[in-house]
């Protein structure tokens, strides 16, 4: 229920802001995730990589349908009936290179071929042609056919990859629109603050208490966060743009987040379960299990097979059928062994020039395709001890400069409190709190980096996008 009804949010909620200014909405990253995984354009266009392998599956097993074919011909020349000819086939094609195949035969005509003469009900015909030489142990419609298995198999981890790139990307996004957020809110309170101060030594100045130049300081220090939050709230603007572009409902329509709804401030306690990356211990991932790992061996089972058909073209083509002939077929006796019909096909080139060029150039692709499956395997490895690295180190960086933020405020509490006595300077006061608003814009962009590493190893471990 709160699927549907998230994405009908945007569209509603510029109304209810205009009339309840007070309103607000938080926009959660779970339900940002699920909104751009259930309807996001390039999300719904990579599904269709399943689609399309099963289409292959399915043309692929085609190859095997029985098949009927009727052919019929006939010559009529001044009033002249020159021959009928009625041939109908039943084919069973079968997984090696054999099919069976049941036939009816009827001909008739003044200038019939004396081949082609048949008894009065017409001829019948059952058999079976086999390749004894090159396509018995594998040939065209078997290799398409377990290639269109391992593409249907291979698809499902390219879904995956896709659909966790894309999720990657909005996640970046929303930390973007997150530290934006967050930095408006910043330049608010302090502006807020400022103004509060100058209303104060405006009011001391003017009863004598505090000198009438501490009132330019306070005002300079007034305009200057003023400056700063007019440039916080352009970006704030242009993060909430890009993080538009990820927003869809319905049938591909596009939707622009509206005034009055907020990222969710704190992420630390969340993050890790809607990425699904909780309790990622390298020392036990397995990267075989990785999809690109997958994708990368599943095309070296199609190359290989294809090597496997290349190689068997080296063969000599020998096709031999043998059917068995009646004129009665209802009864199944009449099936005689010394009635038949039989044929056998020979043909192999002398030098194999165009069939060993073909067996080298899939040679060569399947060691291609090694070569790429050990480099991404190494590289694989290595970016995931990168990213648990990055983590830790900024997780540290946190600590740090949180510890920073609460040492700034204590040293700005205390100025403050010695300027009321007549110990300080409004000059120290705006020093004492530029370096803190420093601190805390450290902290915001420290966090967001660490959401952002996250968001990494998300996308570097290719997470299973239906745990979100």
């Amino acid at each position: 229920m709160m699927k549907r009804f998230i994405p009908y949010l945007f569209i509603f909620l510029g109304m209810a802001v205009n009339a309840q200014e007070d309103s607000l909405e938080t926009l959660t990253f779970r339900d940002f995730l699920i909104l751009v995984k259930e309807n996001h354009p390039i999300v719904k266009q990579a599904n269709l990589l399943t689609e399309t392998g099963a289409a292959k599956l399915l043309k692929a097993r085609g190859g095997f349908d029985p098949k009927i074919e009727v052919d019929f011909d006939q010559k009529v020349f001044k009033e002249t009936e020159y021959y009928n000819l009625l041939n109908a086939t039943f084919k069973i094609p079968t997984w090696y290179g054999i099919d069976l195949k049941a036939q009816f035969e009827d001909d008739d005509g003044y200038y019939l071929n004396p081949q082609n003469t048949v008894p009065e009900n017409g001829l019948y015909t059952a058999g079976i042609s086999a390749s004894l030489g090159q396509g018995l142990w594998i040939n065209d419609r078997m290799t398409t056919l377990r290639q269109a298995k391992i593409y249907s198999r291979q698809a499902e981890a390219d879904l995956q990859i896709a659909v966790n790139t894309v999720l990657y990307q909005a996640s970046i996004t929303y930390f973007e629109w997150l530290q934006a957020y967050k930095k408006t809110k910043l330049y608010e309170r302090f502006l807020e603050n400022s103004q509060v101060r100058f209303r104060g030594i405006k009011s001391s100045a003017l009863a004598g208490d505090k000198p009438l130049i501490d009132t330019t300081e306070a005002t300079i220090s007034v305009q200057s966060r003023a400056l700063n939050l007019r440039e916080a709230q352009l970006d704030y603007l242009k993060s909430k743009l890009e993080l538009s572009n990820f927003l869809w409902v319905g049938n591909n329509i596009p939707v622009e987040l509206q005034d009055g709804i907020f990222p969710q401030d704190d992420l630390d306690l969340i993050i890790d379960e809607v990425l699904n990356t909780t309790g990622f211990d390298l020392q036990n991932f397995q990267l075989e299990e990785h999809p690109k790992i997958r994708s990368l061996n599943y095309k070296i089972e199609a190359l290989q097979l294809e090597r496997q058909l290349k190689a068997n073209s080296l063969l000599p083509v020998i096709d031999l059928n043998y059917n068995f002939i009646t004129s009665e077929a209802d009864n199944l006796d009449s099936f005689y062994t010394q009635n038949y019909k039989a044929g056998l096909r020979f043909k192999m080139p002398l030098f194999l020039r165009k069939e060993r060029g073909d067996l080298k150039l899939a040679k060569l692709k399947v060691q291609n395709s090694e070569f790429d499956f050990a480099n991404s395997k190494l590289e694989l490895q290595n970016k995931l001890k990168a990213v648990t690295t990055e983590l830790q180190v900024l997780k540290e960086q946190n600590e740090l400069a949180a510890d920073l933020v609460n040492n700034y405020e204590t040293m700005l509490y205390a100025e403050e409190r010695k300027y009321q006595v007549g110990e300080s300077s409004i000059f120290l006061i705006n020093t004492r709190e530029l370096k803190l608003i420093d601190s805390q814009l450290k902290k915001i962009e420290i966090t967001n980096k660490y959401y952002k590493a996250k968001a990494n190893l998300f996308k570097t471990l290719v997470t299973d996008p239906d745990s979100i």
